[in-house]
């Protein structure tokens, strides 16, 4: 079995799957919306990763109605959101270990809402 970002499928292969046309994926590319990897001999290959990807791209676009740039856009906003949420998650966990400790003073506060913490610090 391949690991989830090792690229093994060719250009055909993925046409064929997702059921669209192999140029339909050289325009994705094109528009920067996908970068699959090359061989040596500059062929294409994709990994389940950009198979996922192209997805999301084709329920964009066909199901929403979305236009390549506003899905280079979103697609922009949600690598920015999963990178916030990735900080947000070592955020926690370094506040969690400093409350373990015992070292936040008593003046300092947290308030914890829904999906995200709130440190409050008064001086």
């Amino acid at each position: 079995m391949h690991s989830y970002d090792e690229p093994v499928y060719l250009i055909s292969i993925v046409a064929s799957i997702l059921d669209i046309h192999p140029q339909t994926l050289r325009q994705y590319e094109k528009e920067g919306l996908i970068e699959p990897s090359r061989t040596q001999g500059r062929m294409r290959l994709y990994s389940q990763r950009d198979i996922d990807k192209i997805k999301l791209i084709l329920q964009l676009t066909r199901k929403m109605g979305i236009n390549l740039a506003g899905v280079d856009m979103i697609l922009k906003l949600k690598k920015q959101m999963d990178a916030m949420n990735e900080e947000i998650k070592n955020l926690r966990e370094e506040l969690s270990k400093v409350n373990r400790n015992g070292s936040v003073p008593m003046h300092k506060s947290v308030v914890i809402t829904s999906n995200y913490d709130i440190v409050i610090f008064e001086e």
